[in-house]
């Protein structure tokens, strides 16, 4: 099954011609894993990591 094409203007922003991220990213995969925003949590669809708010 093909992935779905995943829009980049959603996790990036630029601020005074730098690269901002907009969302947090995963503490147990690393950099380029953005957490998923709910609205009592965030979540890692990678390996399941969650933090309450």
């Amino acid at each position: 099954m093909a992935r779905k094409d995943v829009k980049v203007y959603k996790f990036y922003d630029l601020k005074d011609s730098k690269l901002v991220r907009l969302r947090r990213t995963c503490p147990r995969c690393g950099e380029g894993v953005f957490l998923a925003e709910h609205p009592d949590r965030r979540a890692c669809g990678k390996c399941g990591y969650t933090e309450f708010k």
